[in-house]
């Protein structure tokens, strides 16, 4: 057996045996799986359907012709690109199509719960871009009123809406207003995009308002709520600003497109269209509100004091441990979390004062809600007992075999061969 095959089969018993609570991660049903490992990797479609440059593609281009039809009647779109390798891929593909080296973008600060490609220094966003960034409010909550003064103050050519650790309801239409009132004023147009990639599963089922009436261009991941194959999408109702992104992301910053991952979002997003993925939805809300609940009871501290959708922001200042020792001790029983950036962190981003926290894996799982509130429980004591030095080799035993017993009741169904 090759060697990376022993490595993809440790993996598995890895996911298998953890629980996962990373709010970007999520499992994908066989079905997925299979069309990411099909046939369809062998050929190259570089352009679109009916218009490639190999020949070929007749039925390549149905598979992706039939992604496009699904993705848009998923979220109500009228012109979807379904061919973004990931969502960073979308959202350069916006910035390419809409702005010119050097114009001004304003996007979400990264500690604020924003994402590395909305302006981030180190990113391309803020590389090629002179990027501006709004925050959060004293109650943790998106500051509109500090996204309509930069606006006047910095004269953006894009507004980027949408998050990476935000956990409340974002008011699209709030934002839309601001917008429209700034451009009446300017002779040169605003464009609002919101890359709504952690939320697009709550978005597609309901349980947050789309972006879609609003946004100028909706760019997302598929990988995260909406439980697809790791890619990305690019959605608008301006069909003819949808031609421009079409030419940026083909052939302006890709080649040829994944066939296979696009066969895997089709059937993706056929999922997002049952009955049982928005009964899927409800569960990773219902979750994220058992664990907050948890969380309140036990006194541990939350950006903006809970969660609307999937993901929880603890903060961990007043406990005096970081992120990386919270990350580290959790992986240890079992539990798998993520450290992240807070609002005025004062550690560097390798350590950081916040863990996010999210429902969409164990919800796949179907992890039943008085595990949800165990789960929960193990985290709070584990952060008191690292915060007062407590935490004993046999509390931690203890959680593993928690952890242990939780995994073998509630296996990963899409993982089965």
């Amino acid at each position: 057996m090759s060697k990376i095959f022993e490595l993809i089969q440790k993996e598995k018993e890895r996911q298998e045996n953890e629980i996962c609570l990373i709010a970007s991660e999520n499992y994908v049903s066989s079905n997925i799986r299979k069309a990411m490992g099909s046939i369809l990797t062998n050929k190259y479609a570089e352009g679109y359907p009916n218009k490639r440059y190999y020949g070929g593609c007749r039925f390549i281009d149905e598979v992706e012709q039939y992604a496009i039809d699904k993705c848009k009647e998923l979220f109500n779109a009228k012109w979807a690109n379904v061919q973004p390798h990931s969502g960073s891929q979308a959202n350069q593909a916006v910035y390419l199509a809409l702005c010119k080296p050097g114009d001004t973008i304003l996007g979400m600060d990264l500690d604020a719960g924003g994402h590395l490609t909305h302006g981030s220094k180190v990113s391309a966003s803020g590389k090629l871009y002179n990027a501006i960034s709004y925050g959060l409010d004293e109650n943790g909550i998106i500051d509109y009123e500090d996204i309509e003064r930069k606006l006047v103050l910095y004269n953006p050519k894009l507004l980027i809406v949408g998050a990476s650790a935000y956990s409340r309801i974002i008011d699209f239409e709030r934002i839309r207003k601001i917008v429209d009132c700034y451009n009446s004023s300017r002779p040169e147009k605003c464009y609002m995009m919101v890359d709504m990639a952690h939320i697009a599963g709550l978005v597609a089922a309901g349980l947050h308002p789309s972006p879609l009436p609003y946004a100028d261009v909706v760019t997302s991941t598929t990988h995260k709520t909406l439980r697809g194959p790791r890619g990305g999408i690019v959605l608008s109702n301006d069909e003819e600003l949808g031609k421009k992104i079409d030419k940026a992301v083909f052939p302006g910053i890709q080649g040829g497109p994944l066939e296979h991952i696009i066969a895997a979002k089709a059937i993706c997003f056929e999922e997002a269209l049952t009955e049982e993925f928005k009964s899927y939805q409800k569960d990773i809300i219902n979750n994220i509100k058992i664990m907050e609940s948890v969380f309140k009871e036990n006194e541990i501290d939350m950006i903006s004091g809970g969660s609307d959708n999937h993901l929880i922001l603890l903060n961990l200042t007043k406990y005096k441990i970081s992120g990386l020792d919270l990350e580290k001790a959790l992986e240890y029983v079992g539990i798998v979390v993520n450290k992240n950036a807070i609002k005025n962190d004062t550690l560097p981003k390798n350590k950081t004062s916040g863990i996010r926290l999210g429902t969409a894996c164990i919800s796949t799982r179907k992890i039943e809600p008085e595990y949800v509130q165990k789960i929960a429980e193990i985290i709070s004591d584990t952060i008191k007992g690292l915060s007062t030095n407590t935490l004993e080799e046999s509390t931690t035993e203890t959680y593993r075999d928690i952890v242990k017993q939780i995994t073998k009741m509630f296996p990963i169904e899409g993982n089965k061969q």
